[in-house]
């Protein structure tokens, strides 16, 4: 990079003035400002976007390494599930057919249940045991109906 001190900075604002003249030499510092603006962001930019780039490759070999890894896990566990299969065919191969018959009869699944809850009827997460201690109302009851309800008795 260009190393510009003091001096240098000087010199070039002082040929600057000369040559562009003081009239024009505002106009034309901020015109230089601005392009130098847009070519530091522009610079940015691609800054930022070769570090998307590498990111993304990096994230890339790290997806390869963990499928791979996966994969491996896979086939470790297809393999010991394999191998117990075939440890228990032969387990059960060695037993005689007499232990098989003094065995009960194996049940049949349970069959489904309705949990018979009303479904149409809304149920909120607060419990009533909480609602009823602390003052909650449960029941809507409608602006004439609260009006009688705390309207003080007639005298007679």
């Amino acid at each position: 990079m260009i190393d510009f001190g003091f001096d240098k900075l000087a010199l070039i604002g002082a040929v600057a003035l000369i040559v562009i003249g003081p009239e024009k030499l505002p106009r034309v510092a901020r015109t230089v400002g601005h392009l130098l603006g847009k070519a530091q962001r522009y610079v940015a930019d691609v800054k930022a976007e070769v570090n998307r780039s590498i990111e993304l490759d990096e994230l890339k070999k790290m997806k390869t390494q963990f499928e791979d890894a996966a994969r491996g896990v896979e086939k470790d566990v297809r393999d010991a599930g394999q191998a117990f299969e075939s440890e228990w065919r032969d387990a059960a191969a060695s037993f005689d057919g007499s232990t098989a018959a003094a065995t009960p009869a194996a049940e049949p699944p349970p069959q489904y249940r309705h949990p018979k809850k009303n479904w149409r009827l809304k149920r909120g997460a607060t419990p009533q045991w909480y609602k009823q201690r602390h003052g909650v109302r449960t029941r809507a009851q409608s602006g004439a109906a609260r009006v009688a309800r705390f309207r003080p008795p007639r005298a007679r």
